[in-house]
């Protein structure tokens, strides 16, 4: 079954093949078409173009909105209880944001039911899907022993196979770190191995250092794990270094680099993973993505939605903060928000509407991409297709 998405006002597809800016500053930002349109077989995108309409079973005209991919969100962390609003409230007074405040999301996590996750993780998904997001990464973190952790897991992998195991999130009150990094090496990861895709450490100061890091992620890759690692949110430090040096798919955060660090990422395939919706939130300096660009690194926007430091699934939010404060241009950013993060998760088939790509897209009710960051804060998403199918928004009415 064959559709047909006709009187797309700009349809931006990062296929390579196509012409773009002279300025842009990879070659397949930018790229995309004009009065255009695209069909989908089945599940594929099998064609893009412009002028004459090609034959489909059905036809939906867009009525000159932009179509975009859909988001790839390769940083988050869906499955949680418990709210943590008043934290928030006092950071905006001017408290400082401290990691610690995981262990309250830990406690109320564990007191939850199965049901009572999988429903919150199910709201989760189904507004991230209404903001445009057709493939997520979803970590663990919140569970801390590894009954917990594998559950949260389990949960995860009911809505994405790209989950990954972050026991080593955070070292609960009144435990020794190397004690608890044992722990994860020889009782968690054995457990959550098989539920996982990939491995996170937070490496940073309060959290773990960078031998403790070092050792999770080579036990996790051991176990055949990918590993990826929280580097560089809250200072200078270790991490960037150490996810170049053990092939991590993507170092996150990445607000506080030396040129060594910046170097070292862009003579990598280590993708620089930006989460500025964090950084609004814990009232920290933004990450120079202008930098990272410029020294070639590959960048990737993402949510890190979770309860503490970045309660948000709105991509769009992101990207207008990272062409505000990162540097980006309109067209940059939502690169990273699409072919970056499918890079961060190692997937070639998404982030782009190249022919043979999955049939991931959003329509947005704007003329132009622009309106992302132009028209902040608006609900610009008037319809996500994932795999051909139309899952958020209301129903596009056929031609």
């Amino acid at each position: 079954m064959t559709l047909l998405l006709s009187g797309i006002g700009r349809l931006v597809t990062h296929d390579p093949t196509h012409p773009t800016e002279p300025s842009d500053a990879r070659p397949d930002v930018g790229a995309g078409l004009d009065d255009a349109w695209l069909v989908v077989d089945d599940d594929r995108v099998v064609a893009t173009g412009t002028g004459a309409l090609p034959a489909a079973d059905e036809r939906i005209d867009v009525a000159g909105r932009a179509v975009v991919p859909g988001f790839v969100d390769s940083h988050t962390h869906l499955v949680f209880a418990g709210d943590r609003g008043r934290e928030f409230t006092a950071r905006m007074a001017g408290q400082p944001y401290a990691a610690g405040g995981i262990a309250t999301t830990i406690a109320a996590t564990r007191a939850a039911d199965d049901d009572h996750l999988r429903a919150l993780l199910t709201r989760r998904v189904a507004e991230s899907q209404a903001a445009g997001i057709t493939t997520r990464e979803v970590k663990s973190g919140y569970g801390a022993t590894t009954r917990d952790e594998a559950r949260l897991l389990r949960l995860a992998r009911e809505v994405t196979s790209h989950t990954t195991f972050l026991g080593a999130h955070v070292v609960p009150p009144g435990t020794d770190a190397d004690a608890f990094v044992d722990l994860v090496v020889s009782e968690m990861l054995p457990a959550c191995a098989p539920l996982a895709e990939s491995v996170d450490v937070f490496c940073e100061v309060g959290a773990f250092d960078v031998d403790q890091s070092r050792a999770v992620l080579e036990a996790g890759i051991a176990a055949g794990l990918r590993p990826r690692i929280h580097a560089n949110q809250l200072g200078p430090g270790p991490g960037a270094r150490l996810a170049v040096e053990l092939g991590c798919a993507s170092a996150d955060h990445c607000t506080h680099l030396t040129d060594a660090d910046v170097a070292a990422l862009a003579g990598s395939d280590t993708v620089a993973t930006l989460l500025p919706a964090t950084d609004f939130s814990t009232r920290q300096p933004y990450p120079d993505g202008r930098r990272l660009l410029d020294a070639g690194a590959t960048v990737a926007l993402a949510t890190n939605c979770n309860p503490g430091s970045s309660f948000t699934t709105s991509m769009a939010f992101v990207l207008a903060l990272a062409v505000r404060h990162c540097g980006l241009t309109l067209d940059e950013a939502l690169w990273s928000a699409t072919r970056g993060g499918a890079r961060s998760l190692r997937r070639d088939d998404v982030g782009h509407l190249s022919p043979g790509a999955r049939a991931d897209l959003v329509v947005l009710d704007a003329p132009d991409p622009s309106h992302l960051a132009y028209r902040p804060g608006m609900p610009l998403v008037a319809a996500t297709f994932a795999s051909g199918r139309q899952v958020a928004g209301a129903p596009l009415p056929p031609a």
